[in-house]
């Protein structure tokens, strides 16, 4: 009687997969395209803190027409986003691409450039601080720079520099 049922249990799974039939479609192509992956890539370095490139992601990301104050005729629309590091101002026209960004970021890790060239023209400072800036246009880029205190016994200074260690 076991054998039976089993039989039949088997004859009953096996037989519906049998009659299927595979079909196969040609699907169209599909282009996917940040909408503001011109600001992503003006802001891109692979060496700028964590917190500060998750922000610039979120700035990217942000749908200004699923936002509450989203009005048609408006033409620019200016958003704040913060985190503990820093903070973005950014500027969305009414399709929603970046226009413009002003980012302050305060004691974030130094790209290795900047820090070298401190090391090379001040040999026997320290670094007690640093800001980082980007300006971003989109007409212009970004412009990125780094200002960092430094200190040496009693006395401190401050320098500028650019993403490449260069100073202004």
């Amino acid at each position: 009687m076991k054998k039976v049922l089993l039989s039949l249990l088997a004859l009953g799974i096996a037989a519906p997969l049998m009659a299927q039939e595979i079909r196969t479609e040609q699907l169209s192509e599909v282009v996917v395209m940040a909408a503001n992956y011109k600001y992503l890539s003006a802001t891109d370095n692979r060496e700028v803190a964590l917190p500060v490139k998750m922000l610039e992601r979120k700035v990217a990301a942000f749908d200004v027409e699923e936002s509450g104050f989203y009005e048609d005729d408006w033409g620019i629309y200016t958003v704040n986003f913060y985190i503990p590091e820093g903070n973005i101002v950014a500027m969305y026209d009414n399709e929603g691409k970046v226009v413009k960004t002003i980012e302050r970021f305060k004691d974030v890790a130094l790209p290795v450039a900047v820090r070298n060239a401190i090391a090379k023209r001040f040999p026997n400072w320290e670094m007690a601080g640093d800001a980082y800036r980007v300006n971003y246009s989109e007409d212009k880029g970004a412009e990125k720079t780094y200002k960092v205190k430094i200190k040496n016994a009693d006395k401190t200074m401050r320098v500028k520099l650019n993403e490449t260690g260069e100073f202004l």
